[in-house]
């Protein structure tokens, strides 16, 4: 079905200047998912990043990055419980070296994802009204994640 109506705003350009690396360390509660969106609205201050694109990637297996709806948290739960419901504890999982959540916890990373990223301009995300960004610790005990950020574009 063909779109009604369609519009562009006009291309803007900018000259890449600066390439920026921070390791952001997240202390995780569980099993859940943390709101990373202010700490990376907060690089984005530090380094004067004004347009280019911002990267987040998580450097583990068995944690994951998503971009959802920031207004109900019953979306969030919901997610969660469509997580479990796709790779449950129980299902006879042979790799289970760090215990029952370990191999679902690979599962959902691998039907999520581990990197994000979002386009800035003016020096800000061009997230959605109601998006932001999160860790989602699939693990049911605390963890200490590292999520690499980088912006690449003009300061």
């Amino acid at each position: 079905m063909p779109a009604r109506s369609m519009s562009r705003s006009a291309p803007s350009a900018s000259v890449i200047n600066t390439i920026v690396t921070s390791t952001l360390t997240v202390q995780t509660s569980g099993r859940g998912f943390t709101d990373l969106t202010r700490e990376v609205e907060a690089f984005l201050r530090e380094v004067s990043a004004r347009e280019g694109a911002v990267t987040l990637f998580i450097r583990h297996t068995s944690a994951s990055l998503t971009i959802q709806e920031n207004a109900d948290p019953t979306v969030l739960h919901d997610l969660a419980t469509a997580l479990a419901r796709l790779a449950p504890e129980n299902a006879g999982w042979v790799h289970d070296t760090e215990g029952p959540d370990d191999m679902p916890a690979h599962i959902k990373t691998m039907l999520s994802t581990v990197s994000q990223q979002v386009p800035v301009q003016d020096g800000r995300m061009m997230l959605g009204t109601w998006q932001a960004l999160y860790l989602i610790e699939h693990r049911a005990r605390p963890h200490r994640r590292e999520v690499v950020l980088q912006f690449i574009g003009a300061a």
